[in-house]
């Protein structure tokens, strides 16, 4: 899965990508019943510089019990003055690209977080919302596991200059237990 585009030309795709999601209006914060509390509104511009660069990543995560290990790798842009973050994450291994967008809600003080598989070119729905506090981020979405209703959250946290780490975990009883299901080891390029 290579790509054949410069650095220079991968960042204007992506800041394309990016423009093009912003003009098509304004986003809402859709269901507020994601988590137990809301998320604190402590997003501020700037939030993602952390991320920004080139990224390899090591990879597990738990399908029908099972843990499995693969590696990746992300390129990462901040744009708009820190308002926004662009992820290009390649999984070679699994012949597998997607992007994550974090767009900061100045107003609202948090970010939302999309994502977009290579595959179908489109934003999967919900965004989960969320902000840093005292330096790990959560964010939080409903969503459905056939019939039954899920929370999914994502955190950020051991954030230091050369690494971080990218966690997911699923709640099935409103936020009482949670399972991590894909842990991601990031360090820089």
């Amino acid at each position: 899965m290579e790509s054949t585009a410069t650095d220079p030309q991968r960042r204007n795709l992506l800041q394309a990508a990016a423009a093009t999601l912003a003009a098509a209006g304004p986003l809402s914060l859709g269901s507020a019943k994601a988590a137990s509390q809301p998320p604190a509104a402590t997003g501020k511009p700037g939030d993602f510089d952390f991320l920004s660069g080139e990224w390899r990543i090591k990879n597990r995560q738990r399908k029908n019990g099972v843990w499995e290990s693969f590696e990746g790798e992300a390129t990462v842009f901040g744009i708009l003055a820190g308002r926004a973050s662009i992820e290009e994450l390649r999984i070679p291994q699994r012949n597998f690209s997607g992007m994550g967008l974090r767009l900061l809600d100045p107003e609202k003080k948090l970010w939302a977080d999309h994502w977009v598989n290579s595959k179908s070119g489109v934003l999967t729905p919900p965004p989960a919302w969320g902000s840093f506090v005292q330096g790990v981020g959560t964010w939080d979405s409903d969503d459905q596991d056939g019939d039954t209703p899920i929370i999914v959250r994502g955190v950020w946290d051991r954030i230091t200059p050369r690494s971080c780490r990218w966690y997911q975990a699923v709640s099935r009883d409103q936020g009482k237990s949670w399972e991590e299901n894909w842990l991601m080891d990031w360090t820089r390029v």
